[in-house]
């Protein structure tokens, strides 16, 4: 099958920016006082929208309280891109989408759980925003791994379900595009484990970039070929 658009998760699948994620959640919940909050906890949670992903980790957290620790999770976050070096993309990224968009007939998209000002900021202050035809964040539609974003991107891009492959390191990005019957590709180098991963039943885990992105250009130039 030929895929004419490639819709990528961004924290965890392009970007390594789990650990400035857990870092600035954990000074939150400090500043908030809540219960000190564990990496692997906080690391379950990256892919959702933030109210999503405060809701599951803080059960019981009051209105007042989430909005607190929203603001201060904000804060740190903005701050930490000010102070310290920027976060990396994953070896290879950077080359693979380079492949990817020699291909004039294929669309490249982002469908994240970051919000709309947050991912604006990463695209402009890495220089990757012209790499991408479109993008959805999870404030301006709805969180993983309800399958709206993906539906809007389908939309705006005019592509077919059956055209369009989701790539993603968490179950939410594979949760959303399993619903819609798209096509799935799992990453092994994020946040959620391979067994959470397969329970989607992905085409296939990657375990590098590189491989992913050969594999996606291999499946760029295939045309009515069947993945196994």
């Amino acid at each position: 099958m030929r895929y004419r658009l490639i819709i990528f998760d961004w924290d965890g699948t392009l970007m390594d920016s789990a650990p400035r994620i857990v870092e600035c959640m954990q000074r939150a919940a400090r500043d908030v006082g809540w219960a000190p909050l564990s990496a692997e906890a906080v690391r379950d949670i990256i892919g959702l929208g933030l109210p999503e992903a405060i809701a599951r980790l803080c059960p019981g957290m009051t209105t007042e309280q989430a909005e607190r620790l929203r603001q201060c999770y904000s804060e740190h976050f903005v701050a930490a891109e000010t102070r310290e070096a920027p976060m990396p993309f994953f070896d290879g990224v950077e080359a693979g989408i380079a492949r990817l968009r020699q291909n004039r007939d294929q669309r490249l998209a982002v469908a994240t759980g970051k919000s709309r000002r947050g991912l604006d900021r990463i695209l402009a202050s890495s220089g990757s925003g012209h790499w991408f035809d479109a993008t959805r964040t999870a404030d301006l539609t709805r969180s993983k791994p309800d399958p709206l974003m993906l539906t809007e991107l389908l939309a705006q891009l005019q592509v077919p379900v059956e055209e369009a492959i989701m790539i993603g390191d968490s179950e939410y990005d594979l949760g959303m595009a399993r619903q819609l019957g798209m096509d799935q590709l799992g990453v092994g180098w994020g946040v959620h484990d391979r067994a959470r991963l397969q329970a989607h039943e992905p085409l296939w885990l990657a375990d590098e970039p590189a491989a992913m992105f050969d594999w996606l250009v291999a499946a760029g130039e295939m045309t009515g070929v069947s993945h196994e």
